[in-house]
Formats: structure tokens, C-alpha cells, sequence
């Protein structure tokens, strides 16, 4: 009886265990909300008014040598809307500075970037705003720029005195994102990474992302969740694992009963 148990408690942490370690050591989401006066943005690339970014989520990263993001981000009708607020970049480098935010629509998390992975940048003060989409060829050469929706907006810029985080004037950007592009999803992969043309640094969303630069594997993606939809994929996917972990769990149980039954009568 004793390694009856022993053998059930084995198979147990064989068969559960990896479910609750990527479930422990995975980044949270990010929760976007739905919004009504996003479409009231001017797109300046900062804080144009104390209220102007409000009705959305909201999202602090802080950094390891004490950089520190502060992300919003909404949905309305038929656009998602993102404000990176890099409030530590206190160096305005013009023409350098820039941000990507990047959505994969499948949140298949492929290593390669497919077609249906979009990522979208802009540089500070500058009318370099890009479109780039996934290739499927590798991932030194992962993504092509594709031409701009007429919808889509970008815009980088220094913040000023309504600025929500900081007095001090730091880079700050702005999007627009249409939905015709993405396509609807109540979950997307996610990312976003800022460029400090000063320190020559990247910094990116999730954390966890080694060797830091602008574009990175799918895989690695974070996930940009829309909470006022249900997630049954999500649900579905962890009962079918159970079931088929306590399925297995049970045929190796009958036939370690019956090899034992079988050795006796011999």
C-alpha cells in the first residue's frame, strides 16, 4: 500500500507539476479596458490634458537599473490605443529615441514571426512611423514593412506640465492602433519595448526577455487580455489537461493492479 501511494504521489508531481510552474512563473496580462473618449486623444505623442488619457489601464514597469515605464492602454469602436510614457528618459534625443509596441493576433506564440504577427513604431519628433508584419523566414530577418493603414497612428514626443507622472520633461508616445489590421481578439500576444537613444538601451515588456532589442521572438510575448469578453479557450485548454493527466494516471494504476495480480499467480 505504502508504494502504491508512493508511486501515485510520483506520478502525480510527473504529470501536474509543469502546469503549476508555468502557471506560477508566467508574467501576468495585460488587462485593456474598454473606453469611451478615447477617440477624443489628440495625437500629440504626450499628455495633452490632465484628463486626457484616463478612461484606460493601467500598467508600471520599473527596471533593474531603476528605469521605469508607465503604460495605458484602451479599446474603442474600432481602434486600440496605447500611450508609452518612458518617464526616466529625461534625455530628449530627437530622431533616436523611439518605441514598438507589438501584437500577435493568433497568440500562437511561434518562435518565427508569422503573417499574422504586426508590430508598430515611431521615433521622437519625427514622421518615422512604420507598419511591420511577419515573414515566417527566420528570425534574424523576421518581420517586412508593409504599407500604413490610413488609420493608423503614431507620434513621439517630450512631455510637458500635464503630464501625469512626471513635471520633468521626458519622451512619450502615442497610438492608434485599427482593428482592421489585428483583427478582433479578446486575447492578443504582446509587447513593447522602448529605445533610449542615450544609453543606446532597450527597454521591453515582458522582463524576461534576454538580449533586449527591438524586435523578439513571438515566444516570448506577454499577453494583452480583454477582460469584458470571457476566455473559454483558456478554461477548456486546462480541464482537457487534467483530464487526460488523471486518464493516464488511472490506466498505469490498472496495469501496475493487474502486473501485480499477474506476478502473484505465477
Amino acid at each position: 500500500m505504502k508504494n502504491k501511494l508512493k508511486i501515485l504521489n510520483i506520478l502525480f508531481i510527473i504529470l501536474f507539476f509543469p502546469i503549476f510552474f508555468e502557471s506560477v512563473h508566467a508574467e501576468d496580462p495585460i488587462l485593456i479596458s474598454i473606453s469611451s473618449d478615447l477617440d477624443q486623444v489628440i495625437f500629440d505623442g504626450k499628455w495633452t490634458h490632465a484628463y486626457e488619457w484616463k478612461q484606460s489601464s493601467y500598467n508600471r514597469f520599473v527596471f533593474d537599473d531603476g528605469n521605469e515605464i508607465h503604460l495605458r492602454t484602451g479599446h474603442q469602436d474600432n481602434f486600440i490605443y496605447v500611450h508609452i510614457n518612458f518617464a526616466s528618459d529625461t534625455n530628449i534625443d530627437k530622431g533616436s529615441d523611439n518605441a514598438m509596441i507589438c501584437f500577435d493576433t493568433k497568440n500562437d506564440k511561434t518562435i518565427i514571426p508569422q503573417s499574422d504577427d504586426y508590430c508598430f513604431s515611431t521615433t521622437l519628433d519625427t514622421k518615422n512611423s512604420f507598419t511591420y508584419r511577419g515573414n515566417n523566414s527566420s528570425i534574424d530577418d523576421s518581420f517586412d514593412i508593409i504599407s500604413n493603414d490610413k488609420n493608423f497612428v503614431a507620434k513621439g514626443t517630450a512631455s510637458d506640465k500635464y503630464d501625469r507622472y512626471s513635471k520633468v520633461p521626458h519622451t512619450s508616445y502615442e497610438f492608434r492602433i485599427p482593428l482592421d489590421v489585428l483583427g478582433r481578439s479578446d486575447n492578443y500576444g504582446f509587447y513593447v519595448s522602448v529605445y533610449d537613444g542615450d544609453s543606446q538601451n532597450h527597454y521591453s515588456w515582458p522582463y524576461e526577455i534576454k538580449n533586449q532589442t527591438s524586435f523578439s521572438s513571438p515566444s516570448q510575448w506577454g499577453d494583452l487580455v480583454s477582460p469584458d469578453k470571457s476566455l473559454p479557450e483558456f478554461d477548456l485548454l486546462i480541464m482537457f489537461s487534467l483530464t487526460f493527466s488523471l486518464m493516464t494516471v488511472s490506466i498505469i494504476i490498472t496495469k501496475f493492479n493487474m502486473f501485480k495480480i499477474n506476478t502473484f499467480r505465477h
